[in-house]
């Protein structure tokens, strides 16, 4: 049986310049050996693609519930980001606690990119352990990507010349 390939594959080269792009990162500081550890590679790879992030660009927020506001904050005046990569690590405990933080933070982060119309990139890790987190850390310059594409992939389609009925 042929072995799947997991992931979003590796996007068309014409999408990942990120040259004068504004790329904001939200931040949860709840488990931030993991979080902190997730940004530094984003930031590095954000880097490579030719962005630029200033210190005005990065939000660092108590965990990942407060993480929808604060890409709100990135992506609305006055610093008016291109695109948002929220990053927190939400790992299960004894409690529902887990379930609701998970639920919360992706919904909310959802909701912020269709009412912003701006791609809000969902960094946040939801693992059973804290070993799972860390196995996972890697996967951030994967979400660098995805936002330097997306926003390229918007820009394209905003650049197509509209028609309005049928010919």
């Amino acid at each position: 049986m042929a072995e799947i390939e997991k992931g979003a594959g590796e996007a068309p080269s014409e999408f990942l310049d990120g040259s004068g792009l504004k790329i904001g990162i939200a931040v949860a500081r709840f488990n931030s050996d993991i979080t902190f550890k997730m940004r530094d590679l984003c930031l590095a790879r954000l880097g490579e693609l030719g962005v630029t992030v200033e210190e005005s660009q990065i939000f660092e927020v108590p965990g990942s519930f407060e993480l929808p506001l604060a890409a709100r904050v990135l992506l609305d005046p006055p610093i008016e980001s291109d695109a948002v990569i929220a990053i927190g690590a939400v790992i299960r405990g004894e409690t529902d606690h887990y379930e609701h933080i998970a639920s919360a933070a992706s919904q909310g982060l959802l909701r912020v990119s269709e009412d912003a119309l701006k791609p809000v990139i969902f960094g946040v890790l939801t693992t059973d352990t804290v070993e799972q987190a860390v196995e996972r850390v890697g996967q951030a310059s994967g979400y660098a990507e995805s936002a330097v594409e997306m926003v390229n992939r918007l820009r394209g389609l905003q650049r197509r010349p509209r028609s309005i009925g049928i010919r």
